[in-house]
Parts: structure tokens; sequence; C-alpha cells
């Protein structure tokens, strides 16, 4: 039996007001917990949890720094605010966080407030290099699934934009066109290129739906990072899409001869990367409802369908490693959509933007709540 593998999250946040208008504070929050860093723009920071095992360690992890500025933060009429884009924000100018940092005067003058966004960044600890890129291979065909799950942005400055993830539209993946990593000797050979020809600021400029990561990367690697997901707010939810991507990888490191697309697909590695790009842009637009192509052949399958046979997929795996259970709110969302759907429906319903991020804002406070008194009891 294959056992869990390592996981970790980096966790970014908008924080604002109570009438849901970003406001930039992490200069400050930075020095008062060391646990959170500065993004390049003020209005938003991170945290970055411990790798972990077990799910619920994994759940305490990241609701404790969560709790710890928001309790900082109300003290001071403000709040964590849901979503990935600047819902309600101003788009139009760029809020430094550090004056003195050339990196952040870089970020600035080339991608602005494109950048100026939050998600979660999913690790997964892979020693094996073989596994890491078989993994690498079959969650870059399987990425747009994840960000359908995820997707939280359907607002920019104050308007709905017409697609779910307003944040995967407008990042700017760099570089442009990446392709699918046949080995480590690949990625490095194909790295090195890239800094050659500056298409990368450094090794870690590898803005894509997902990466090698490592304590030296590109040369010494052991983990793999899902970056593409929007902010998952709803932590269950967030453990769920972890759980799915667990067993996902397990289910190939298992039986790579059945999972790894190098192997298994009817289609080239340079017809691999286009689809999986393309399916990334119909997912951000339409999420659930996108209309996809398979990696396996080229086949169309919607997105909720293809999500719904993964989990089918992992079921016996998951009732043999006791995980189906950490699964559940992935078909909640199958069946009432994600977080951008739901607010949307309440936006034609009639309410305002405030009033579905606030809502949701009482839903985080919620959770805090109820974790905060069970790790009491349980204490």
């Amino acid at each position: 039996m294959k056992c869990l593998l390592l996981k970790g999250f980096e966790v970014e946040l908008f924080t604002g007001y109570l009438t849901c208008e970003h406001y930039g504070i992490s200069d400050h929050v930075t020095k008062v917990f060391s646990d959170f860093v500065k993004e390049p723009d003020k209005r938003n920071l991170e945290y970055i949890t411990s790798p972990y095992f077990d799910y619920l360690t994994l759940k305490d992890s990241l609701l404790i720094p969560r709790r710890k500025l928001r309790s900082w933060l109300t003290n001071r009429n403000l709040t964590i605010l849901p979503g990935s884009t600047l819902s309600l924000g101003d788009s139009s100018k760029f809020e430094r966080s550090d004056l003195t940092s050339d990196y952040h005067q870089f970020i600035e003058l080339n991608y602005g407030t494109k950048v100026v966004t939050t998600s979660v960044h999913i690790n997964l600890g892979i020693k094996e290099l073989p596994e890491l890129f078989a993994a690498l291979r079959l969650i870059r065909c399987e990425a747009a699934l994840f960000l359908a799950l995820s997707a939280s942005s359907p607002f920019l400055d104050g308007s709905i934009t017409g697609v779910h993830s307003q944040r995967w539209i407008q990042f700017p993946r760099t570089p442009r066109e990446v392709p699918i990593f046949l080995n480590h000797v690949h990625y490095i050979q194909w790295i090195e290129e890239q800094l050659d020809q500056g298409n990368m600021h450094n090794e870690r400029h590898l803005w894509t739906s997902v990466r090698p990561n490592g304590p030296k990367r590109p040369y010494e690697l052991n983990r793999l990072e899902l970056r593409i997901c929007d902010l998952i707010t709803n932590c269950d939810l967030l453990l769920a899409v972890t759980a799915l991507l667990e067993l996902r990888v397990i289910s190939l490191i298992n039986n790579p001869s059945l999972l790894d697309p190098l192997e298994v697909s009817a289609l080239s590695v340079k017809e691999l990367s286009q689809l999986s790009d393309e399916n990334e842009d119909l997912a951000a637009r339409k999420s659930l409802d996108a209309h996809l192509s398979h990696w396996i052949d080229g086949s169309k399958i919607t997105c909720r369908d293809w999500i719904a046979q993964l989990l089918e997929d992992v079921a016996p795996l998951a009732n043999d490693m006791n995980m189906i259970n950490l699964l559940s709110p992935i078909h909640k969302v199958l069946e009432r959509g994600n977080q951008s759907m739901q607010w949307l429906k309440s936006c034609s319903e009639g309410k305002s933007l405030q009033d579905v991020l606030n809502q949701t804002i009482s839903d985080m406070e919620d959770e805090e709540i109820i974790f905060s008194k069970t790790s009491s009891t349980l204490k």
C-alpha cells in the first residue's frame, strides 16, 4: 500500500475594509507576524504551511494563521477578502509593498496589476525523479480540472467579467509555451535555454499551471507544485482538492503504464502541451461547464463529467487509504457549482457584489470559529 505523500500549501490572501474594498497593509502585517511574507503589491500577502502527511494537521496549519491574521485585522476594522482578483479594488494602479526591492520594481514594470491576484499553491512531496516527472505530465494534462473546482474570480474593479477565473485569464503565464517535460535532463536543458534567451528572469520565473520544485531548482527537486488553483477559502474543499490530486498521483505511481501520458496518450507531446493550455483557457472561462479535450485521445468531454470520472477512478484507492470522506466536498461542487458560479447565481438573483463577498467572509469566520471551538475541546 502506497503511503500518503507530504503536502504543504502556499496561501495568498487579500486584505481590505469591511465594505470589501481592498486595502494594503502587508508591510505592517509582516512586521508583526513572522510567518507571513509580502507580495510585490501590498494589498495581498502570503503564508506557507509546513509539510505534513496527515490531513487533520494540514487543516490546522491552514486555519491557525488565518485566524491569527483575522483577529489582528479586526482590531483595525479590516478583514480578509475572498476571491482571487481585485473584485472591488482598483486595478489601474500598482501599490508597491517595498519601494527598495529591485524584484518588486521588475514585477511592477513588466506585469503591473495582472499579477495582483491570490491563489493557493499545493505542493506534494515526490523524491524519485522519474515519478516526479511522470506526475508533472499527468497533472499538467489535468490541471484545468483543478482550476474549475477552485474558480473564485468572476469579478474585477466592481464588475462581472464574464469569466469564472479572471485571475487565470489575466495572469502572465511565463514562458508562454512550456513543453511536456520528458525527464529531469530535458527540464534542466529547457530551463537553462530560457535563462540564456532572457525568457525567464531567474529559475523561479516559471509561471505555469504545474511545475517541479525543490531546494535548488532546476537541479535538486523533491516536489510537485500545482499553481493553477484560485484561492479556495473553504478548507474542507481545499483538502478535498488536495486529496484528489494526491490520489491521482499515487494511482500514477502505482500504475505508470496506465496513467503516464507519455505512455498512454495517442497525442504527441507537442499536441499534449497545446491541448493542456487550451483546456486551461476554457476552464478559466466556463469552469465546470467547459467542453474540454481529453489527453488520452483528444475526445471532447465536459469538465464536470471528467471530474466525476476521476472521482470514480480514484474511489477504490480512496477507500483503501481511508480518504473517501475527504472527497465529499467535490461532489457538492459538482452539484451546486464552484465559488464563482455560486456568486454569479446570487448576483443574477439581485444581490450586489458586496453582498456576495460579505456572505463568504461570514462563512470564513464561521469556519474559523468552529475550528477554534473544536481545537479547544481537543485540548
